[in-house]
């Protein structure tokens, strides 16, 4: 009698009719769980289908490549860190209490924040990128300055920072200041965590955009 080893695991590319995919958001809110909870290291696409249920083979219809579904999964977070910070830019306080705002949005929650984890790989990834994906990084960054620039040139129209300041300056220099230390905190640099970042850019604020 011929001995037969166990049966292969079901292929989960089998679907039923009625059966549709999941929406393209749950894939991406699936791949940010991934990454909160893993790293990058965790997120492949064969784990990813296991876990919506869907093929590798599906999702790379749907998104090509794992550098597409990187960006998309940047694309969907930013979204929803877009919300936040027009809800902050458009609430209530002045000028200056909703730039602490925005900072709070920008600056990373701790190591290995998952939006932040995700950006720098997707930054480390650009110089191979296609004009596309560089496009759509670019679009990315300029939502984040339009927003500050806006906002700084508010508070120059109220008399809450300096008379004559240069809001693009200003917000290029501001961006890249919350970008250095952000990095710092996402990776876990010693003396640079959350709060000490915030305690930092408010000095700067203070000292180079007040009155």
């Amino acid at each position: 009698m011929t001995q037969h080893s166990d049966p292969p695991a079901p292929d989960p590319r089998p679907r039923r009719r009625n059966q549709p995919a999941p929406p393209r958001e749950d894939v991406l809110a699936a791949a940010m769980d991934t990454i909160a909870a893993h790293g990058l290291d965790g997120l492949t696409m064969a784990g990813l289908g296991r876990q919506v249920g869907m093929s590798s083979g599906h999702l790379l219809y749907y998104f090509r490549s794992r550098d597409e579904l990187l960006l998309r999964t940047l694309e969907w977070s930013e979204s929803r860190l877009g919300a936040a910070r027009a809800a902050v830019l458009s609430g209530p306080g002045t000028a200056r209490e909703r730039l602490d705002g925005y900072v709070d949005v920008y600056v990373p929650d701790g190591p290995r924040d998952p939006h932040w984890t995700l950006w720098l790989e997707v930054w480390n990834r650009s110089r191979g990128a296609d004009d596309d994906a560089r496009a759509r990084q670019a679009a990315i960054e300029r939502a984040w300055h339009r927003d500050l620039v806006a906002l700084l040139a508010e508070g120059v129209s109220r008399g809450e920072f300096r008379a004559g300041l240069d809001a693009e300056r200003a917000a290029h220099r501001t961006r890249a200041l919350l970008d250095g230390f952000s990095v710092h905190v996402a990776v876990g640099i010693p003396g640079t965590d959350r709060e000490q970042v915030l305690s930092h850019v408010g000095e700067f604020i203070s000292e180079t955009l007040l009155p």
